[in-house]
């Protein structure tokens, strides 16, 4: 497993987006853009792929700990941090069509009994 996959993965666990990664990064002391962030996520056959070194996955997790924990003068609880993170956008379910018939129906009615029912 490459620093570029535990890159990602991390990523998609804390759902960061791309400007919360360069914030991290900022509290290590360690400036990159969005471009060359983007660099790093892109698929290893793209022409503009960039391997993830250790200086930049170094500095992302200590980052990350200062994000979390806060420094020592001014900690935080990493769950607080945590808890603030969106979840993902929840879309408005529209009711399915079945529903929508199941809620037509006529429950005044009985059921019809056919005469010409085929005998098995």
């Amino acid at each position: 497993m490459t620093n570029n996959d535990i890159f990602k993965k991390l990523r998609v666990a804390l759902m960061l987006r791309d400007d919360e990664i360069v914030e991290i990064l900022e509290l290590a002391d360690f400036k990159i853009t969005k471009s060359e962030l983007g660099a790093l996520f892109r698929n290893e056959e793209h022409p503009n792929y960039m391997e993830c070194g250790d200086q930049i996955l170094r500095n992302f997790l200590n980052g990350l700990i200062i994000h979390l924990r806060g420094t020592k003068e001014n900690p935080k609880r990493p769950g607080d941090v945590l808890s603030k993170v969106k979840p993902e956008k929840v879309r408005n379910k529209k009711p399915s069509f079945k529903t929508k018939q199941r809620k037509q129906i006529n429950k005044d009615l009985s059921p019809v009994k056919y005469k010409n029912k085929k005998k098995s």
